[in-house]
């Protein structure tokens, strides 16, 4: 059975409510920010192979072809709510510092909900 990408977004919610864990509120917003884009980057790239005839390279450039297919199908929405999201995953994986991380999350957290909900 194929995983339900979606389920990473659940877990992005699980992580955002954690008060008192092993590790800091910073390291759970990290990881539920990633985890929101790849629930949303997973969902809708699966989307558009099922359903638009989209087809994956399996390459890291599968991230903004995601992004470039929903462009050019008039899905601005899509588009423009991966790149969001790709930056903030991008930050929280890789910047040291991240600003205004609880907004990030609620964002990222807002993003991800919005693109699974419109490609059902």
């Amino acid at each position: 059975m194929a995983f339900d990408w979606k389920e990473y977004l659940n877990l992005a919610y699980f992580l955002e409510g954690l008060s008192e864990a092993n590790f800091s509120q910073e390291t759970a917003f990290r990881c539920a920010t990633s985890r929101a884009y790849y629930a949303a980057y997973c969902h809708a790239r699966n989307y558009a192979r099922d359903h638009e005839n989209f087809s994956p390279t399996g390459s890291a450039a599968d991230h903004g072809l995601v992004r470039k297919h929903f462009r050019e199908k008039g899905r601005i929405d899509i588009a423009s709510e991966l790149e969001d999201l790709r930056q903030w995953r991008n930050a929280c994986d890789y910047d040291d510092i991240v600003g205004d991380l609880s907004q990030k999350l609620k964002s990222a957290l807002q993003n991800a909900r919005e693109i699974i909900g419109n490609l059902p």
